[in-house]
């Protein structure tokens, strides 16, 4: 993809962690970079397009010269606790934007249009998995998270009717030093109450935030990727060795047994299950095709963001 003509790439849900970080690498490369979001809204070098998907608005501006759309919105599944309403509004938001850009692309037919790359997410595999290695075409669980993640890459997969290349990356735990799971797991180890969950021995599939954004960015360039790809660094660690590395890093000691299930589940009820679980990812895939990790070794991913 030559970017000599400043070509314009459309993101929903830039505003996020993701989104910010993909943004600013693009900037930096020479391209136009549009948002739709709920509001108008002023934000440094991207124009910023109305969208609304309860009232199936789309403000056609939006696709005019856009070559690429980064499909990243969607419900955070970490924030609050699964009650029947948060459960409807984790799917909706994924299912609904991405129908939603469907019968626009359909209907407005963008000339310019070419590429689709859309977030998914390992938890398709399911809550846990134990020590089995996870390629794309392991089976699809049937837990809540899961069935999210089939009807979300179902939809995304209507794109590919519009002669549109269309990629999906199943995000794991993305690693940040602006929030997310990361400054959660830190925060007890910095307090000198750091533990390990559960029994500690579940996989932790992880990537650093830099390596997520090149991985889209990545997508978005090379025209020989399409379909399914794990977005997860090559070598997942369990929950203890997390913790353990966290806290080497932050130079405090680990004096407190792990955090007993039932304790979890009384506190985050269904959610703990996320914790409690794991995937062994494997990125194998994306590999293969040609893709470099910058930050491969936990540790090193650590270091540079603690």
């Amino acid at each position: 993809m030559n970017n000599t003509q400043k070509e314009k790439i459309l993101i929903t849900g830039g505003t996020g962690l993701v989104g910010k970080k993909i943004t600013e690498i693009l900037t930096a490369e020479g391209y136009q970079v549009a948002f739709l979001s709920r509001q108008k809204r002023a934000i440094p070098h991207v124009e910023v397009f109305l969208w609304d998907t309860n009232n199936n608005y789309i403000d056609p501006e939006a696709f005019q010269n856009c070559t690429a759309i980064i499909h990243l919105a969607g419900e955070n599944v970490a924030e609050k606790a699964w009650t029947a309403s948060r459960k409807k509004a984790i799917l909706e938001s994924r299912t609904q934007s991405t129908a939603l850009l469907y019968n626009a692309i359909k209907a407005n037919q963008p000339e310019t249009l070419k590429t689709f790359i859309s977030a998914s997410a390992i938890g398709i595999y399911g809550l846990d998995t134990g020590e089995n290695w996870l390629q794309e075409n392991s089976p699809a669980a049937n837990d809540f998270l899961a069935n999210v993640v089939v009807e979300w890459e179902k939809e995304v997969d209507t794109l590919s009717t519009l002669n549109l290349r269309t990629a999906k990356l199943r995000i794991g735990v993305v690693l940040s030093d602006e929030g997310g799971a990361l400054e959660k797991i830190a925060q007890p180890i910095r307090y000198g109450a750091g533990a390990a969950l559960g029994t500690g021995k579940q996989y932790l599939s992880w990537i650093h935030i830099q390596d997520l954004a090149n991985m889209f960015i990545f997508a978005l360039k090379n025209e020989t990727i399409q379909g399914t790809y794990n977005a997860v660094a090559p070598e997942p660690a369990t929950n203890q060795q997390f913790t353990k590395a966290v806290a080497k890093i932050l130079k405090k000691p680990l004096i407190l047994p792990n955090v007993p299930a039932f304790a979890l589940k009384l506190g985050l009820g269904e959610m703990a299950n996320i914790v409690l679980g794991g995937n062994r990812v494997s990125s194998q895939k994306i590999q293969e095709a040609g893709f470099h990790f910058q930050y491969p070794q936990l540790e090193n991913s650590l270091r540079s963001l603690l």
